[in-house]
This record gives C-alpha cells, sequence and structure tokens, in this order.
C-alpha cells in the first residue's frame, strides 16, 4: 500500500488577475514504511508540497491520497482529526509553547487527541527518552538549546505515533552537531516503519535518503 499518492498535483495562487503555479503536475507514489527527501532550491515548491501532503492546503487540481485517504474529500473538521492521528510536523521554527515545559509540550497533541493526562505525561517522558531530552522533562524552551527545542518538537511529532513525519527545513537553524543528532533520531524514527518525509534543499541531507523527490520552478526534475 502507498503511505503516500500524488495524482496529476497542481497548485495554483490567485495574484490580483493572474494564477500563479506553485506546483505542475506532480505525480509520486511513496510506499508504506518508506522515506522520502523533497530537494529544491528556494521558490522550488517544497512547501507546497509539504502543505498539501499534511493536508494544510488542497490542490487546485489533481490528488492527494494520504494512507489511502483522499485529503480534498475531507471536510475541516474529518481533516483536522486525520492529521492528529497520521501526521507528525517538524518545523524550522519549532513552534513550541513558551509558557509550556518539554514534557508538557509533547503532551500537547495527546490531550488534544482525548488521551488520558496521566497517560500522555508517562508517554511524554518515554518519548524525551528516546530523543536523549528525558532528564530536561521539566525544562522551559528558553532553558534549551536550538537543537533541544528541535528534538523536542520531534518528540511532540511522535505523540500519537503518526505514519508519516513531515519535518520542513529541520537543521535549518541548528549547528552542525545538532543538525546531526536530529538527523540520527530521523533515522531511528524511519526504522520503526515511521515514513519520514524531510524538505530540504541541502544535499547532504537528500543523500541520506533512497527515496529522493527533486522539484525546480513547481515541477518534478
Amino acid at each position: 500500500m502507498n503511505v503516500i499518492e500524488l495524482q496529476t498535483v497542481t497548485k495554483k495562487y490567485k495574484n490580483g488577475d493572474h494564477k500563479t503555479a506553485a506546483l505542475k503536475s506532480v505525480d509520486y507514489k511513496l510506499a508504506q514504511g518508506e522515506s522520502l527527501a523533497i530537494v529544491g532550491p528556494s521558490g522550488s515548491g517544497k512547501s507546497t508540497l509539504l502543505n498539501l501532503v499534511g493536508g494544510l492546503d488542497k490542490p487546485s487540481e489533481g490528488k492527494v491520497l494520504i494512507d489511502g485517504n483522499e485529503l480534498n474529500k475531507l471536510n475541516d473538521n474529518e481533516l483536522s482529526k486525520f492529521r492528529n492521528k497520521t501526521i507528525g510536523f517538524v518545523f524550522q521554527f519549532f513552534n513550541l509553547q513558551e509558557y509550556l515545559t518539554a514534557q508538557e509540550n509533547v503532551m500537547v497533541p495527546m490531550l488534544i487527541a482525548g488521551e488520558k493526562q496521566s497517560h500522555a505525561k508517562n508517554y511524554a517522558e518515554e518519548l524525551l527518552t528516546q530523543v536523549g531530552l528525558g532528564e530536561r522533562k521539566n525544562f522551559y524552551p528558553k532553558q534549551l538549546s536550538g537543537g533541544e527545542m528541535q528534538r523536542v518538537a520531534v518528540a511532540r511529532s511522535l505523540a500519537n505515533q503518526p505514519k508519516i513525519l513531515l519535518a520542513d527545513e529541520p537543521t535549518a537553524n541548528l549547528d552542525k552537531e545538532s543538525a546531526e543528532k536530529v538527523l540520527e533520531i530521523f533515522d531511528d524514527i524511519a526504522k520503526t516503519g515511521v515514513s519520514v518525509i524531510v524538505i530540504t534543499h541541502d544535499n547532504s541531507i537528500s543523500s541520506r535518503f533512497k527515496n529522493v523527490l527533486k522539484l525546480k520552478n513547481g515541477e518534478q526534475v
């Protein structure tokens, strides 16, 4: 079964009287358990594609199927529930809640999904230990380094045991050592059967992946 299937996906944005295509007729299939690097220069359509795969936006043309579900056909409520259960997100700027501890940040997706607080607390600690931050579970984001904050974000992305982890330029704001730690965690996650999808412009990162989708000016190359 394919975890991701893109069928002639086009995304156009309106600019006054004109429409600009950010993506043009992209076709791609990724098998369950396989991981992928989406690579290309700035403005190539990488983030647009991530938003479509993550159900944060809808295509102008074509179909986006994730884990067999055609996202175009889901209403906003169904899409929100689907994202929370199926997809984990890691962003370039961490997006942690400053007033919550590392453990509490990781708990948030589980509590939204209706998990009991006791389970969420225990599993959040387990995930933080997995990314090497168990001893910092009670630290607030301002007390953590950039690399540590990104690892908290990775732990949070795994909170609801997603089938897909989407990471948008996850190492762009990190030093080399911190970036390598995050990428090693992604390698470990992929070995568990989670499909790790990394958006990057860095060929040294994309070279770690067997599957690579290259974009330029919104088109596959």
